[in-house]
């Protein structure tokens, strides 16, 4: 059995609210391939020298920084969210990372939603760094939807170069994960991998835990010859222990890995 050219990450958002740190030292304890850097208030996750020392200490690449887009991280790099692509874009050329990841604008960011497929394409012209855009979904209370970003929370309504597809996102928009997929075609260069059950909340299962079809992407991608990364982004911040943590981290890569190869083993047969 050979193994497919896509790289398995650890999104440093997989430990919160333990560490930027913390994340590498389990990335490289468990085996994984790399990481993918969530920019947030961590002053670490900020800090390019950091992020290099530790990646040369724990011989952990840094394969993609996702930008801060969140609502926490509005003033993290800057106010300005052309600031905040510029300085993601830095730092990934500066790191070796391949990827940047960027969620779509808030409605209330006129100017930058007004410019932003053209402006994502004009960064993208700039480097060699992929800037995929990350599908999200949109947001509810009871039986109210508010549509929170735009262009929109699909990204595949619009002309971008790159995709990510987060299959948590999928979960909480409650759309096919796989005719998404489908849509974006050869321009999806990036997965986070998740699960989740169509709530509400943004859920990040342990994939496998959920109803979305984790194992069939990743059979998928490696069928067609997928070359991009597959991160693993969860959410174990109910997790009781340091050592339940790093279980489900490790339960996550073995389910990821499992995927990947059957699928590979079949193509060649």
């Amino acid at each position: 059995m050979s193994v497919p050219e896509a790289k398995v990450a650890l999104s440093t958002a997989s430990v919160y609210p333990e560490s930027t740190a913390t994340a590498f030292e389990i990335a490289a304890r468990l085996g994984y391939d790399g990481v993918e850097v969530m920019v947030w208030t961590d002053p670490v996750s900020q800090d390019v020298e950091a992020l290099r020392r530790l990646s040369d200490y724990h011989g952990v690449p840094v394969l993609a920084v996702h930008a801060p887009c969140l609502l926490i991280t509005q003033r993290v790099w800057s106010t300005d969210p052309w600031t905040k692509l510029q300085r993601a874009r830095s730092a990934a050329e500066r790191l070796g990372a391949s990827t940047v990841v960027v969620h779509p604008p808030f409605r209330w960011q006129r100017s930058y939603a007004r410019d932003f497929v053209r402006g994502v394409w004009r960064m993208a012209d700039e480097t060699d760094v992929r800037f995929a855009v990350e599908n999200m979904y949109p947001w509810r209370y009871r039986d109210r939807e508010m549509l929170a970003y735009a262009p929109d929370w699909d990204p595949t309504t619009e002309d971008f170069r790159h995709f990510t597809v987060d299959l948590s996102h999928t979960a909480t928009a409650r759309n096919d994960a796989l005719e998404m997929v489908g849509r974006m075609g050869d321009r999806l260069a990036h997965v986070h991998l998740a699960d989740g059950n169509g709530s509400a909340k943004d859920e990040h299962l342990v994939p496998g835990r959920g109803t979305q079809p984790c194992a069939a992407l990743l059979e998928r991608l490696a069928a067609s010859g997928f070359t991009g990364h597959v991160v693993v982004e969860v959410n174990t911040r109910r997790s009781l222990s340091a050592a339940e943590r790093e279980a489900d981290l490790a339960e996550a890569l073995a389910f990821t890995r499992l995927h990947l190869a059957s699928a590979a083993r079949v193509g060649r047969r």
